[in-house]
């Protein structure tokens, strides 16, 4: 009886031995496994697109966002070096007023990141590496939660818009979804996305008979005169998207003050909360001229471009000189395709009316805002700037503060010393 209980307890703890060793073998593999997806300094990829994809799926399987941090074009114009790190990289700063609201805390000043730069041979190379963070991970699970993996695919937008055309409610628009995907994992979007981009389609969906009657009304000023400009886009669903027009009066001005153009896009109509866009000149008093007006679905690159090009189009293929806009990313992109040889400012107004929102949550703020003003506007050459730009930055500690830092990379395209040397009508 012993015997046979000795070799039960021996059989028992041959067995769980092995299951032990498989544990530990499969913990090994998986580590091998990361180290294997882990990116490593040398490691090299066709385009910037293909690197940036790769580190948003290694943070999807790590558990973190992955962000660009920072990055520096060319004296080409040409995208040369690029981080990307951990959307909690950076510190937090609480710029609300009311001091018992509660903010769910989204900086650590995680150091997290990886150095990359463009090769003469046009590909990229990861230059250094820092892999710890210094928060807790998200399970890869709740990874689809993340800001940049909220896409809705193209079928899926149309499926959405037909829909909600056929006037099946919201609710059980977006379950049909849940339904055909399965579960709420499997779809790679929330219920807020899905309500945003219905808000988006909305937007230019006119009333019955307000296209047909703004197109009316195009085709009687262009009777009355043959110099008055319209272009209407339509979707393929023939739905109107966006409109450009210009009347004679400001084609006529822009032969004579079309060099310095203001493109400005702080209008919003009431009734459908669409972007209405002025194309604004100064004549020979100081006075502003308008020299075209828009209206626009999209803020988008592929929408400026083509109310860019048919506005140019209307004044007869001559670009302006020179042209100034707020920081807007797609602007400037469509900028640079459509008036390749026109020079770009960004307004300075709109930069420093900024400051508030951006820079009021640290304890100096009106100290940070008067130096900084001293700076922009009392420097009068690029390498005073420069000097000045660095004491400010080192006297506050500012250096982790990413909207100062994107600032000083396109300083050119803003900062007085750095524009004088072209006229810009006031």
């Amino acid at each position: 009886m012993e015997e046979c209980s000795q070799k039960s307890s021996e059989n028992y703890s041959a067995q769980f031995n092995v299951v032990e060793d498989n544990h530990f073998q499969e913990i090994e593999d998986t580590r091998n496994a990361e180290k294997d997806w882990e990116p490593k300094p040398g490691m090299v990829f066709d385009s910037f697109d293909e690197l940036l994809q790769y580190y948003k799926s290694y943070g999807n399987k790590r558990g973190f966002e992955a962000i660009i941090r920072s990055s520096r074009k060319g004296d080409d114009g040409e995208l040369r070096y690029a981080t990307l790190a951990c959307s909690y990289s950076g510190k937090w700063n609480n710029n609300s007023r009311n001091a018992f609201k509660m903010h769910p805390v989204t900086k650590t000043d995680c150091k997290a990141h990886i150095t990359t730069s463009l090769h003469s041979n046009g590909k990229w190379q990861i230059l250094s590496i820092v892999i710890d963070h210094n928060h807790e991970l998200s399970s890869p699970g709740k990874t689809r939660y993340f800001k940049s993996n909220q896409i809705i695919q193209p079928y899926v937008k149309r499926k959405i818009e037909l829909n909600d055309e056929a006037r099946i409610r919201l609710n059980k628009n977006f379950n049909s979804l849940l339904v055909e995907a399965g579960s709420g994992e499997n779809l790679p979007f929330l219920q807020k996305d899905y309500r945003n981009y219905i808000e988006k389609v909305r937007r230019l969906q006119l009333g019955v008979g307000d296209a047909s009657t703004i197109q009316k009304y195009f085709l009687k000023m262009q009777n009355e005169n043959l110099n008055f400009f319209y272009i209407m886009d339509l979707d393929e669903d023939g739905r109107l998207k966006n409109v450009l027009w210009v009347d004679a009066r400001s084609r006529a001005a822009f032969k004579e003050f079309g060099d310095i153009v203001t493109f400005d896009t702080t209008y919003l109509t009431n009734k459908y909360d669409i972007s209405f866009d002025a194309f604004v000149g100064v004549d020979h008093h100081g006075h502003s001229i308008l020299l075209g007006c828009g209206l626009i679905s999209n803020e988008d690159t592929k929408t400026f471009v083509w109310l860019f090009q048919s506005w140019l189009v209307c004044m007869l293929n001559c670009a302006p000189k020179a042209i100034i806009t707020d920081q807007d990313k797609a602007m400037q992109n469509a900028i640079e395709i459509v008036f390749p040889g026109t020079r770009h400012r960004w307004c300075l107004w709109h930069i420093m009316k900024k400051l508030p929102e951006t820079l009021r949550g640290y304890s100096q703020y009106e100290c940070i805002k008067f130096s900084l003003q001293n700076v922009v506007y009392d420097s009068l050459t690029c390498k005073e700037f420069e000097e000045r730009w660095n004491m400010f930055i080192d006297k506050y500690n500012l250096h982790d503060n990413g909207w100062l830092l994107g600032l000083y990379n396109e300083r050119r395209r803003w900062v007085l010393a750095f524009v004088e040397d072209t006229f810009w009508a006031g």
